[in-house]
């Protein structure tokens, strides 16, 4: 089957270069590297579900904290914010 599929150039110089080391192709380079990922995937154990505990507090967030702000809560998080 033909597909196209964009590759970063260096890493196709690469792999064109190992495929010609070892007498190969492209393509069975490319599909014995699609087999490893999917292979190592399947056998790769399966995580076991974390419970995250949640609040029932119901005071909801810190006054001045504003949820839509990424920025200002990375600050907060990393204790740059200023008190107002």
């Amino acid at each position: 089957m033909r597909t196209t599929v964009r590759l970063d150039e260096a890493l196709l110089r690469q792999v064109k270069q190992e495929a010609q080391k070892r007498g190969e192709t492209l393509t069975s380079m490319l599909e014995q590297g699609l087999r490893l990922v999917l292979a190592a995937s399947r056998s790769r154990p399966a995580r076991k579900r974390v419970k995250l505990p949640v609040s029932r507090s119901g005071g909801g967030t810190l006054p001045g904290v504003d949820l839509n702000d990424s920025a200002a809560l990375l600050d907060r998080m990393e204790g740059r914010w200023v008190r107002s």
